[in-house]
């Protein structure tokens, strides 16, 4: 098992998941994740906007398999967008349809998300669909195209890693898109494995949506591809309006600084909740460049102690899993 693999794995196990909560960010996420609450995330995002940097915030949720997790979780960002509106922050919404019930019921997911769509959509607040595994991917388009018959605040995300995101950015041109290299672990009959065939599928996108599509948001850490769209928006005279950098809570502070004061856009995605633990092992899995750059930011003596204890649990799992077989 290589660390990717590792880390992934640890995010969807379900035990540690619960006990990660039982923790708080004790882990040492506090780095990377905006409080547990919604006061303590909205000072953190006026604090980006004193800066000039924008927030795409995202209410952490994983395995939400009973309705009163979804309708929790719809209440929850029903409040966040309240705050949004009462604080008058730059922001917007990041979600996930699982979160809100699509592994549980496809109508009863779409309904919890029309009510968000309907009150954001009140207050002029962008909605952002966040896609998640393969398996995931067509439904979750499914419910952007319904929604969008009724709401004009939504947008998604398009995977750079997948073989038929080329199709899709196509599809969706007339919508605002992140477009992101992917961080699941998905099967080289519907993703590139490849991490030169991913780099380079992911340039072509961002090319493509930024001279044929609505709006762009370009969520990178790569300073390489950051130096690659800077020359390419001024050799197509792209206006900085069309675009705007992504980057997450946390990490590379003094480039995203540096990308506001240089006069870009710039939007960081703020996750926050008690339920952190999945989007922060996704995150060590995602690239070798985000764990250098948590484990220098995150961890300490007490992290890696309670790691050492969530990973022995987690392979101590996976071998009671094989003898059961």
């Amino acid at each position: 098992m290589n660390l990717k693999d590792f880390f992934i794995g640890m995010s969807q196990n379900q035990l540690l998941n619960s006990s990660a909560k039982k923790y708080g960010l004790k882990l040492g996420a506090q780095s990377v994740v905006a409080g547990t609450n919604v006061q303590d995330m909205i000072q953190s995002v006026k604090e980006l906007n004193n800066t000039g940097i924008s927030a795409t915030i995202d209410n952490l949720g994983e395995f939400v398999t009973e309705k009163e997790e979804a309708i929790k979780a719809k209440n929850q960002i029903l409040e966040v967008i309240e705050a949004i509106r009462t604080n008058e922050v730059d922001a917007h919404i990041s979600l996930k349809p699982t979160q809100l019930g699509l592994d549980i019921d496809y109508d009863f997911c779409k309904q919890n998300l029309k009510e968000i769509a309907y009150k954001a959509n009140e207050y002029g607040i962008f909605i952002n669909f966040d896609m998640e595994d393969y398996d995931h991917l067509k439904p979750s388009f499914d419910l952007l195209d319904e929604l969008s018959m009724e709401f004009d605040n939504l947008g998604t995300v398009i995977q750079a890693y997948f073989y038929e995101s080329v199709k899709n950015i196509e599809r969706y041109k007339d919508y605002r898109l992140r477009i992101v290299k992917g961080a699941y672990k998905e099967p080289e009959t519907v993703a590139f494995q490849n991490k030169k065939d991913i780099d380079q599928n992911f340039l072509k996108l961002i090319e493509y949506h930024l001279l044929s599509g609505k709006f762009t948001s370009i969520a990178t850490h790569d300073h390489h591809v950051i130096n690659h769209v800077k020359q390419f928006v001024k050799e197509n005279n792209i206006p900085l309006d069309k675009f705007e950098f992504q980057m997450l809570y946390g990490f590379r502070k003094d480039l995203q600084l540096e990308l506001a004061k240089e006069g870009y856009n710039f939007c960081t995605y703020v996750p926050f909740g008690d339920d952190w633990y999945g989007y922060f092992m996704r995150r060590l899995a995602e690239r070798p460049q985000n764990i250098n750059l948590m484990v220098k930011q995150v961890f300490n003596k007490k992290t890696n102690t309670v790691l050492g204890v969530a990973a022995g649990a987690f392979v101590l799992g996976r071998l009671s899993k094989k003898r059961k077989k």
